[in-house]
This record gives structure tokens, C-alpha cells and sequence, in this order.
């Protein structure tokens, strides 16, 4: 069979000469970037026109950014919204972003990265930067060291005397399985971020999160048992901790961010690359969100289609009715009713009834020490 022909011109403006191929169609570069900015364009409209909200007062919105892909490409987009905002004399006022960096080589073994603060000011002037450890979880969010007490197995004691570094290290240390150290952790950075968009008074949250991190998250999350979450922590929406949650690009594949990225040559200097896990690595030492991930960028690059189709189903999901949600997990903060409390309580789970409260969920009951041994 002869192969499909190539157009001579862009099938989106008909005059430049098509160099990519976005979803079947030949386009340009110029319209492929603008195909890629409308996505987050339309899914920001609400905070730009300020609908439904106060006029006369600052909408502040937090960005996380870990200098991965997906974060640097949004903090990209949302500075140029926000630098067209600026030239507009009448309108709205739109919004102010705060971007919050914490520190990656807290977090594990990567590098300070240092350097890319200081460009990352210089290249988006209408930002205000902050960077964190991750420990500063204990300055942020002073009830964690009671909480991480309340879940931690009865070997685990948090001394307030140790520096709080010291204090997370000891607990993280204290949970033996992948899985559940890459649970709890990124629980810890939810927690540590909501604390400071709180304290900063910023209305929302702007995830940097792709459509396959959200449908890698999507499986990892109902895998761990934490499927009644997945309606706020993969949805646009409002969440428990009482911040909108905005995910911009969950209509955009990671591939199609990268291409994005190298049409901008200073997103170089600013975004870490990602490090695949080693395909020697056993399968026992991974945790489930690096197996979904790995799943989801194996078959996302065959079937693109149905990775969307995962976080669209769950963007389709309704949470159970806040009226029988009379708690909050204190670990997660998801939602539970009474009957979800009772399942918690220590017959349910085979612990020792001083070492839980009814204020942990299933899912963190499970990744707990004693059941992660």
C-alpha cells in the first residue's frame, strides 16, 4: 500500500511548511504552540476574568515547581497569560502567581539545583519565588509531628529536641517499603505546599501535571486504596483543604511538552530530566506510582487514546456526599464518613488500639510501618 501523502502546508494555517505531526495533523511549529497554549488558556479563563470572584481583591495561585517537564512548560504558559494580562490598561485584573520550589536534594538524592532559581526569576519577572526544604514541614504545618507520631509503628517517637530535619529523616526512615514511602511522601509535600499557599492566602492551586501523570496517578491511587481521592487529587475542583485544584494540562500528553519545550531554548537551563527507573531494577523494589508510571510511558506511546481516556473517566467521577463526610483522615486529609472511621479502628486493621485513632483512613492504615513490614 502506498504511504500517506505529506501536505505541502500546514492543515491548521495552509501557509507555513508542516514539521510536525500533532494528533494526525501536519502543522507548523507556530501552530502547534498555539494549539498547545490554548489547552491551560481555556482552563485559567475563570481566574483571568475573575468570574464569580471578588474584583477588588488580589487572586493569588500557588505553582509547585519541581523543575520537571510538565511544571516549567505551565510556569511558561501562565507567565505569557500573565504578561498579556499586564498590557491590557482596562479589564480584569487577573491573577498574581506564586511559585513554590522545595528544595529537591531534601527530598532525595538530586542536586540543590541552585542555579535554576536565580533564572528562573530572571526569566519570569512577574513571579514571586520562594524555595523551601522539605522539613520546613514542621514550621508550615506545626500538627504534623503529633500526626506523623499517631501513624508511625510504636518503635517511632518524634523528639522535638532534634533539629527538624533530623525529625523527618527519623521518620521516613521508620517506613520500610517503597510503596509506602513514596505514599507518605507525597502526602508530606501536598501538606507542606497547601500549608503555604494557606498561609500566602492564594485561592488555588495550579498542579503541573500532564494527561499521563494524571492517568499514572489515576491507577497508582486506586491501586493503593486511595480511589475516593482520586475525584480532587486528578480533577479540577475544590479540594478538602478548602483550595480550588487546577491540573491546566490534563489535555496535553508529555510528548506533546516536549516538543513544546524545544521550541524555547532558556527551558533548558531550568528543567531536570527526568531519570527513568533501570529496566534491571526488580519489580519488589519499586514502588506503585514508579510501576504505573512506567506502564502508563510504555502503552501511552502505543495507545494514546486510552491513557487519556483514564483521567477522563475520572474527571467524570462525583465524590461521595459531603453530608455522611464527618471527618478527615489526619494523615491525607481525604474525607470519611462514620462507617469509614469505623473500618480504621484497630480490630479492622489488627493493631494495638494505642497506636491508632479512627481519624486515619484505609489507605493510610494500610501503608502503615506495621503492615508495610
Amino acid at each position: 500500500m502506498p504511504g500517506k501523502e505529506i501536505p505541502e502546508s500546514c492543515m491548521n494555517c495552509r501557509e507555513a511548511q508542516p514539521a510536525f505531526i500533532l494528533r494526525g495533523r501536519h502543522v507548523c511549529q507556530a501552530c502547534y504552540v498555539r494549539f498547545v497554549n490554548y489547552k491551560p488558556f481555556k482552563r485559567t479563563e475563570n481566574y483571568r476574568l475573575r468570574k464569580n470572584m471578588p474584583q477588588d481583591e488580589p487572586c493569588r495561585l500557588l505553582l509547585p515547581l519541581s523543575y520537571g517537564l510538565s511544571s516549567t512548560v505551565l510556569l511558561h504558559m501562565l507567565h505569557e497569560q500573565i504578561e498579556v494580562m499586564r498590557l491590557k490598561t482596562h479589564g480584569p485584573k487577573g491573577f498574581e502567581l506564586l511559585v513554590l520550589t522545595i528544595d529537591p536534594s531534601t527530598i532525595s538524592s538530586i542536586p540543590a539545583h541552585d542555579e535554576a532559581f536565580e533564572t528562573a526569576e530572571k526569566l519570569f519577572p512577574h513571579c514571586s519565588f520562594t524555595t523551601i526544604p522539605f522539613y520546613s514541614i514542621f514550621d508550615f504545618d506545626p500538627s504534623i509531628g503529633e500526626v506523623m507520631s499517631q501513624y508511625a509503628n510504636a518503635s517511632f517517637q518524634d523528639q522535638a529536641s532534634l533539629s527538624n530535619q533530623e525529625r523527618l529523616e527519623a521518620f521516613r526512615a521508620s517506613i520500610s517499603t517503597a510503596t509506602s514511602r513514596a505514599d507518605v511522601d507525597n502526602i508530606l509535600i501536598n501538606r507542606l505546599i497547601v500549608a503555604f499557599a494557606k498561609k500566602m492566602e492564594c485561592r488555588g492551586i495550579m498542579w503541573g501535571d500532564s494527561d499521563s501523570k494524571l492517568a499514572a496517578k489515576t491507577l497508582a491511587n486506586v491501586a493503593k486504596g486511595r480511589g475516593s481521592s482520586v475525584t480532587w487529587q486528578v480533577c479540577d475542583g475544590m479540594s478538602p483543604y478548602g483550595l480550588e485544584y487546577n491540573f491546566p494540562l490534563r489535555d496535553l500528553f508529555t510528548v506533546e511538552l516536549h516538543n513544546y519545550a524545544s521550541f524555547f531554548p532558556e527551558l533548558a537551563d531550568l528543567i531536570i530530566p527526568h531519570q527513568p527507573t533501570s529496566e534491571n531494577t526488580l519489580t519488589k523494589n519499586l514502588s506503585i506510582d514508579e510501576l504505573m508510571v512506567r506502564y502508563v510511558t510504555t502503552q501511552g506511546e502505543k495507545y494514546p487514546g486510552v491513557m487519556l481516556n483514564v483521567t477522563r473517566t475520572a474527571s467524570k467521577l462525583q465524590s461521595s456526599s459531603t453530608r455522611s463526610a464527618e471527618y478527615q483522615c489526619n494523615l491525607c486529609g481525604a474525607l470519611m464518613s462514620n462507617k469509614d472511621a469505623a473500618s480504621t479502628t484497630p480490630q479492622a486493621t489488627g493493631l494495638h488500639s494505642d497506636s491508632l485513632t479512627p481519624r486515619i483512613c484505609y489507605a493510610c492504615a494500610r501503608s502503615r510501618p506495621e503492615l508495610s513490614c
